[in-house]
């Protein structure tokens, strides 16, 4: 069978390319291709109650499916060149800005109308956070929560169903040159296009490399980024959710000075496990609806590890730690911070007798086992530093779950369109190294797709 376009992943940038080309070229014939399920069939079997821990599915519903790893997300999109990838220097940092802003034009028709758009756009807590020494970065952020953004992408699915041809549960094996277009090679049999759109995401960073190497696309080594997730009472940062509601403020360290930043806020919402090529790790959720807020609020702390020649592997050096994590703890370990300072291990009964009920059920441990000294030590100095603009921060009974692994694609080589040295096939969101987040992944799919009907040479 052969097609105009196909995208592989049905993450944020598959699902706005192929939305951007049904606008633009409804006579073309577009198909998707999803490794993970349906978004109605996405179910993680954790409930707390029977199943406590991940059984390691064979396809993670929350890293994949319709939506991609963002389905379940806190549904925040950063309308920012600040943080979130380096689509800016692809495109241009206008251009970038006006994409992300289209996105949020479409979340908003398709069911985020209503939805707050904050921004740090004269707040006083920038002042406040430089007479620290931590750095808070400019953005507007359009907070959809994980419930509404599931709407939006159930409409978003509602559109393109009847307009796209998606073949879910379907992993892809490779990716061929073909006379006139490419092969994409499935489990039974393979299918044909003319151009073809690669969106994987992070969970797919493997099976990228495998690609770019079969490809002879050249790579080059990114970062990971690795720490932990805090929760703590909500009141302690509701000063700053409430005018902000995500912040992302970053920190040098004095020891090492290392850059140390929070990432993903939720406040009033719950930590949940995450699985990554079988690894599992720790993430954060919260909601728009009143009836499934907590009382904490929970944001990582991470700390970014950019590796040079000869070391190629910064993934596999991540998913090391977080495999230490999994061994000792059986998963995610959590650890109050008065313990950590005072050099002992958490145990169930001082967590109990803490004043912060866990969202997550993890196995108290001792961080300092799993997580490398120069790492840990920056992640204890920003609470010191964070608890002098956000009083309470440092208390003893913040939890600390571990371990937060944000892992990062290669880094692949595209020009200014996003396209490989194979005229035809883009790569596009977090799968390409390029970009981080919801925002940046979505606007990367608008942008190829615009790449492909309008530009010289690109049409079809």
């Amino acid at each position: 069978m052969r097609y105009d376009v196909i995208i592989i992943g049905a993450g944020p940038g598959g699902i706005y390319s192929a939305y951007e080309l049904t606008r633009k070229r409804p006579d073309l014939k577009i198909a998707v291709f999803e490794a993970g399920h349906t978004l109605k069939k996405r179910h993680c079997p954790i409930d707390g109650d029977k199943v406590k821990t991940c059984i390691g599915c064979q396809s993670c519903s929350i890293m994949s499916g319709f939506g991609g790893a963002g389905a379940f997300s806190d549904g925040k999109y950063n309308i920012t060149n600040d943080f979130g990838g380096t689509l800016h220097e692809f495109v241009g940092k206008k251009k970038a800005i006006e994409l992300m802003r289209y996105v949020d034009e479409i979340n908003m028709k398709y069911g985020g109308e209503g939805t707050k758009l904050y921004t740090t756009a004269g707040t006083h807590f920038k002042k406040l956070c430089l007479q620290n020494n931590l750095n808070l970065l400019d953005a507007s952020v359009r907070h959809l929560g994980t419930d509404i953004n599931y709407i939006v992408l159930e409409n978003l699915y509602a559109e393109l169903k009847d307009k796209v041809e998606f073949y879910f549960d379907t992993p892809v094996r490779s990716v061929e040159r073909s006379e006139d277009g490419f092969r994409i090679v499935v489990e039974k049999t393979a299918y044909e296009c003319d151009k073809c759109v690669i969106s994987v995401g992070r969970s797919g960073s493997k099976w990228m490399e495998k690609i770019c190497k079969e490809l002879s696309i050249n790579t080059k080594s990114n970062r990971v980024d690795i720490g932990v997730r805090v929760e703590l009472p909500a009141v302690i940062f509701s000063h700053l959710t409430d005018e902000l509601y995500e912040s992302k403020i970053v920190y040098r360290t004095e020891k090492f000075e290392d850059s140390v930043r929070t990432f993903c806020m939720n406040p009033h919402g719950i930590v949940v496990n995450e699985n990554t090529n079988g690894i599992v790790t720790v993430n954060g959720h919260s909601y728009e609806g009143a009836e499934k807020r907590t009382e904490n609020t929970n944001f990582a702390l991470l700390v970014a590890k950019h590796f040079s020649e000869p070391f190629k592997d910064s993934n596999g050096y991540g998913e090391s730690i977080a495999r230490l994590s999994n061994m000792l703890g059986g998963g995610v370990i959590v650890q109050r911070f008065g313990d950590l300072v005072r050099g002992r291990r958490s145990n169930e009964k001082r967590i109990a007798e803490g004043v912060i009920e866990p969202t997550l059920a993890a196995t108290p441990g001792d961080l300092s086992l799993v997580l490398p000294k120069r790492i840990l030590d920056g992640i204890i100095e920003m609470i010191y530093a964070l608890d002098k603009i956000a009083p309470g921060t440092a208390n003893d009974d913040t939890l600390l779950y571990g371990v937060e692994v944000k892992f990062y694609n290669m880094e692949v080589e595209i020009d200014e369109h996003l396209e490989t040295k194979h005229r035809g096939l883009y790569i596009i969101g977090d799968g390409s190294g390029v970009t981080h987040s919801l925002s940046h992944a979505s606007a990367s799919g608008v942008y190829v797709a615009r790449e492909i009907v309008e530009n010289e040479g690109g049409s079809i």
